[in-house]
């Protein structure tokens, strides 16, 4: 391990806060990795440091991720979440996404990776619909959490690349997981919140659709996106809005 890598985590350490972690856990963040209650809003910060210090800061990421302490447990949360802050979306590479969502553990992990990296890369669109159809749950998770980052962050691209998205919904509402049926409902407003109103329209025809399944998922995920695309403040964007129009692809 790099000097600068046991520096972090030095640093992480001297930073712990016990009280911290239980407050994590009421709210379901219980990783198997090590977790040391620091911050989100005291990480961001450190990362935004760090990136002004180190040069590689991929080579810097990988080494968080893998850190092992001393009990022989490998992982510490907070070390994850800092290399997913300092890390290059354009030196992200396909196997190491690969490795990375197969440790994610749980719910903040996987959804500050997805949408505050792994979106900005060209592998996102290809990532989030194979993640889809994955069956452990943070990885399923992981494809829906993609989706809803990318509605948001990517400006660029065609309503194209969004409608299989709407056939991966419509396919693993069903699932009655808590963080699987929670992204899926997530992904469907985004996509109809956060865009145009072809895919907003879509949006709303596809949570129709959902509410007909004979699913207890469904139906919870459908209700609540419909609660939101149809109340008057998001009726009211969508028809003032014009940053990401783009004329229908089919």
């Amino acid at each position: 391990m790099s000097t600068k890598a046991i520096e972090i985590i030095k640093k992480l350490n001297a930073i712990e806060n016990s009280k911290n972690v239980k407050g994590m856990a009421r709210f379901g963040i219980t990783p198997k990795t090590k977790v040391l209650g620091v911050s989100i809003y005291v990480l961001r910060p450190m990362a935004k440091q760090i990136k002004k210090e180190v040069k590689d800061t991929h080579k810097l990421a990988l080494e968080l991720w893998k850190t092992t302490i001393k009990s022989g447990k490998t992982g510490i949360h907070e070390a994850r979440l800092l290399a997913v802050f300092i890390e290059n979306p354009i030196d992200v590479t396909e196997k190491q996404m690969e490795k990375w969502v197969k440790d994610f553990d749980s719910w903040d992990i996987c959804d500050q990776a997805t949408t505050s990296l792994f979106d900005q890369t060209p592998l996102a669109f290809k990532k989030a619909l194979e993640w889809s159809k994955r069956e452990k749950e943070f990885e399923k998770r992981a494809g829906f959490a993609m989706m809803a980052g990318l509605s948001v962050h990517d400006k660029k691209t065609e309503d194209k690349m969004f409608y299989p998205f709407f056939d991966a919904i419509k396919r693993e509402a069903k699932d009655e997981r808590n963080y699987v049926k929670k992204a899926v409902n997530w992904a469907l407003r985004n996509i109809g919140k956060s865009r145009n109103k072809n895919l907003y329209k879509l949006a709303v025809k596809t949570a129709n659709e959902l509410k007909k399944i004979d699913s207890k998922s469904s139906r919870w995920i459908a209700n609540d996106a419909l609660r939101e695309l149809l109340s008057e403040n998001i009726v009211k964007r969508i028809n003032t809005k014009k940053q990401f129009d783009t004329p229908p692809s089919c």
